[in-house]
């Protein structure tokens, strides 16, 4: 495809500069012309440019394989570069050649050496606009994502629109879909390439728990992008002097300024430390725990012995554990149990509670 259109577009050249030299011969040389055309301007300017397509296409045709696959492999490597890299680069180079073309009045009084000046200066200033806009990628990024800046139509100042990042462990737990449905979330989900990544990767894994779990989140992703009505982004960027994705997600964090949603302990301390506003979906499921009181009754089933002895233990719908001094004897049977005592670690909240039928009996 591309030889077939680099080969059109040099024969046009061809008729083109074929037609231009006939010209230019004319004027210098009228006998010469009317010579090759047998005496007619109309018959020599045909021959000139047919002349001209064919030299340019025999020409064209001894290196049109290895332009074409130059050409070939520079729309590729465009196509690999990600969007924000190439949309700062884009606009760096314009601001670049703003800049030169301000500068232009400086070296117009020069005259020719002037116009020599102005050329360098463009192709320097440009360069240097590539180069900022490439090494600020990610502050662009970030300032157009972010939407801080700017007033809406009736003049107040437009509401920030907060991004809730995702890590790979909240992802593959797969309540913030069900969170997501609710709309207890709100503003952007943003899904990063690397989290993506990093999910893929566990979904290669050989080991069989470990492709379950990155399968089953990509699923959920797939859920939560095609199922629910809520805006996800995926953010491409990437941060490749960082090697973690822990610390890939907290400066992705501030540079939007967004959250980031876990329910990795050690994720949610890094932070904290670092200032950047958490969402622990463990957090959130043990605030909405039903509250227990001791001297409550609740109705329980008794399904296993507990750690010491006689004790069994029984689970809420929440999964809240229970631990039934003297319950051992009742497994398997639903049975009223009064609560003694709440604990609340950070593994979450244990209840203790003893047979409501030892209670009557005392």
């Amino acid at each position: 495809m591309w030889r077939k259109a680099i080969l059109t577009f040099t024969g046009l050249c061809g008729v083109w500069s074929g037609y231009t030299l006939f010209q230019k011969a004319d004027e210098s040389l009228p006998w010469m012309t009317r010579w090759i055309g047998g005496g007619d301007s109309a018959g020599g300017s045909l021959l000139w440019m047919a002349l001209g397509a064919l030299v340019f296409m025999a020409l064209c045709s001894i290196f049109g394989d290895s332009t074409a696959k130059r050409v070939q492999r520079g729309i590729e490597g465009l196509v690999r570069v990600p969007m924000n890299e190439l949309a700062a680069g884009v606009c760096g180079l314009a601001a670049g050649l703003v800049m030169s073309m301000l500068m232009y009045p400086l070296f117009s009084w020069l005259g020719q050496p002037g116009r020599i000046l102005q050329v360098a200066v463009t192709l320097m200033c440009g360069y240097m606009g590539l180069r900022v806009g490439l090494e600020k990628r990610e502050d662009l990024a970030a300032f157009w994502l972010s939407g801080r800046f700017g007033k809406d139509d009736s003049g107040e100042e437009r509401k920030t629109e907060e991004h809730k990042i995702l890590d790979t462990s909240v992802i593959i737990d797969g309540r913030i879909a069900d969170i997501c449905k609710t709309g207890f979330i709100e503003g952007t989900i943003v899904i990063p390439e690397f989290v993506l990544e990093e999910l893929q990767h566990i979904a290669d894994s050989s080991d069989l728990l470990k492709r379950n779990r990155g399968r089953r989140g990509l699923d959920i992703l797939n859920k939560i992008q095609k199922e629910l009505d809520v805006q996800v982004l995926i953010y491409e960027g990437d941060f490749e002097e960082i090697s973690e994705v822990d610390s890939k997600l907290v400066k992705l964090a501030k540079l939007l300024g967004g959250k980031v949603v876990t329910n990795d302990f050690n994720l949610n301390k890094v932070c904290e430390l670092q200032g950047v506003s958490v969402l622990n979906i463990n957090d959130l499921a043990n605030a909405v725990k039903p509250v227990v009181l001791p001297g409550e009754e609740i109705l329980v089933q008794i399904i296993k012995d507990g750690k010491e002895h006689g004790q069994g233990v029984a689970y809420l719908d929440d999964g809240t554990m229970i631990v039934v001094e003297g319950g051992r004897e009742y497994i398997g049977t639903m049975m009223e149990v009064l609560v003694t005592s709440v604990l609340q670690t950070s593994a979450g909240r244990m209840i203790f509670a003893k047979p409501k039928l030892l209670e009557k009996a005392q």
